[in-house]
């Protein structure tokens, strides 16, 4: 994607900007037109990038680990596509979806020059906007594994990641803004 592209991005989202309510019905519609740009070569070329990433993964989780987020890669992308749910007259929370199109818009930057041939940075965008505003789970779906036989969960109600508190401040992580609580770990 050349900077045309991650400018289209986010012009598209700046309009929520000067709203104070923003439906989700209406949030939906921005994310489905904006996945109408990926292809099955794109989402291709994205299963490619997580598999050269999964093999700096400790190799006793590697399998899981990619199986998981190349599936729910993938999956998302159908999902956002194909998503008809009725969200009646839920809102989003504007502040926080500013707050996260901010994060996101500086990952992008940051990110330009390492995917300039591909919509990865357009996936993991609304996979992650999608997953917390949309359907208001974790990014990081449950089950998914990390070092020390840790593990995304769900427990009375609400989503724990055992790995949010070391990313929280990283500028690579969309960590500030996922629903999960932070695992405390002993």
């Amino acid at each position: 994607m050349d900077e045309k592209d991650y400018e289209a991005i986010f012009e598209t989202f700046e309009k929520t900007k000067k709203m104070n309510e923003l439906k989700k019905t209406d949030f939906i519609q921005i994310i489905q037109s904006l996945s109408k740009n990926i292809s099955v070569y794109d989402l291709s070329i994205a299963t490619s990038i997580l598999r050269e990433e999964g093999k700096y993964v400790q190799e006793h989780y590697r399998e899981k680990y990619l199986e998981i987020y190349i599936k729910y890669f993938i999956m998302r992308i159908k999902d956002i596509n194909q998503d008809k749910t009725d969200y009646a007259e839920d809102y989003v929370n504007t502040n926080k979806l500013h707050e996260s199109l901010d994060i996101l818009k500086q990952q992008m930057k940051m990110e330009k020059n390492e995917h300039k041939n591909d919509k990865f940075p357009l996936i993991y965008a609304l996979i992650s906007l999608y997953t917390t505003y949309l359907l208001e789970e974790p990014i990081h779906p449950v089950g998914t594994p990390f070092p020390g036989t840790l593990y995304v969960t769900h427990e009375n109600g609400i989503f724990y990641c055992p790995v949010k508190k070391n990313n929280e401040n990283n500028p690579k992580s969309v960590c500030k803004f996922c629903i999960a609580e932070r695992t405390e770990l002993d």
